[in-house]
């Protein structure tokens, strides 16, 4: 408590002071001052962000929030037969998991996102607020029911199966996007994921071409991955599984070696950044500048794997919009999605300064 009341007595002095400055003054680590910042945050102490906003970067994740029921076999799974199970619902997406982890980490982040105006949708927007994420440019649609997503697990946590009803993105239109650009474009980062139709996937892309923002994409799955068009400048981080890359780039991609050919046809198609995830084999990163880098996991004793790919993307953008180099970014990453695999919770309630200890440790 007492480095608590120390910080913000610093920051009443001065609100615009950065988190390196609040470092030096206080002899302790910039982590341990990021997870000290981030607690007050949640606790409502600190309602304002003026002292970090030459420090901190804003980003913008727009696409998928939805209602998950996650149903796990209490034994290995019989087909054609009624098995047990526990089942649990939680609120889930790319993009709203995504900015939950951030806003979990203190970071400035909204969401935006199409929901039905029913009672789901208005749970979920409240649940999501909860955790620090700004909902102002998300909308409520007129007789449309909010997205589900329903996964079935085995006793190992391995996802079976899973279905989705997300007709309400059908709606995600050029047009929700354009009256909402001018909060994209204020944006350090905005960050997609592959639920938008393909027209207005497509027009993001481009306009972030033409206006050089910073844009990350989430391909979600095989399928949708195909929205993407085949030229891909616009893009500066794309993110995919193994079988995701297979369907975008239609080259095998069972090996290591195979995805590093993949992930260099992505960047000659206009990608500045590959990162494939690679489940139990960690992650890949390829750049357009020749780096390459192969992550992997931290010992875990695995639970449950959804979420995790969120984690770790929400720890890579939290490394990157605290200066950090892509490579430590990723570290970082590493260690958030070691976290949630660990807990049965899509989104694991992990501190910034955790994070930096688990990614030190491991990767020193």
């Amino acid at each position: 408590m007492v480095k608590d009341q120390h910080i913000l007595a610093l920051i009443r002095e001065n609100p615009f002071i950065s988190q390196q400055e609040l470092s030096e003054k206080l002899g302790l680590s910039r982590s341990a001052v990021a997870g000290y910042i981030s607690t007050l945050t949640k606790k409502g102490e600190i309602v304002g962000r003026a002292y970090i906003v030459k420090e901190e970067a804003k980003i913008t994740c727009i696409g998928g929030a939805n209602i998950d029921r996650k149903s796990q076999t209490l034994k290995p799974v019989q087909y054609g037969t009624s098995n047990p199970a526990t089942v649990r619902q939680s609120s889930g997406g790319i993009s709203r998991n995504v900015a939950e982890n951030l806003g979990r980490l203190g970071c400035h982040v909204s969401l935006m996102t199409l929901i039905g105006d029913d009672r789901d949708g208005k749970w979920l927007l409240d649940e999501t607020k909860r955790h620090g994420v700004d909902v102002s440019q998300c909308l409520a649609m007129n007789q449309e029911k909010t997205g589900t997503y329903t996964s079935i697990l085995n006793d190992t946590g391995e996802m079976v199966l899973a279905v989705a009803d997300m007709k309400v993105y059908d709606q995600f239109s050029i047009g929700f996007i354009e009256a909402r650009w001018s909060h994209l474009a204020s944006s350090n980062i905005i960050f997609a994921d592959a639920n938008l139709p393909e027209a207005s996937l497509t027009y993001l892309i481009n306009r972030c071409a033409n206006e050089q923002l910073s844009l990350w994409v989430h391909t979600v799955s095989a399928p949708k991955a195909l929205k993407l068009p085949s030229h891909l400048q616009g893009i500066d981080v794309l993110v995919a599984t193994r079988d995701e890359v297979a369907a975008l780039t239609e080259m095998e991609t069972l090996t290591i070696e195979d995805c590093k050919k993949a992930a260099e046809q992505l960047i000659q198609r206009g990608v500045k950044e590959v990162m494939i995830t690679l489940n139990e084999q960690g992650v890949l990163w390829v750049n357009a500048n020749g780096e390459q880098a192969h992550f992997h996991p931290l010992p875990t004793n695995p639970i449950d794997r959804t979420g995790v790919e969120e984690s770790f993307i929400g720890g890579v953008l939290f490394g990157i919009s605290h200066d950090e180099s892509f490579e430590h970014a990723v570290r970082l990453g590493m260690a958030a999605s070691a976290v949630t695999w660990q807990t049965s919770e899509t989104n694991a309630d992990f501190s910034a300064d955790q994070l930096y200890s688990l990614a030190d440790n491991h990767y020193e």
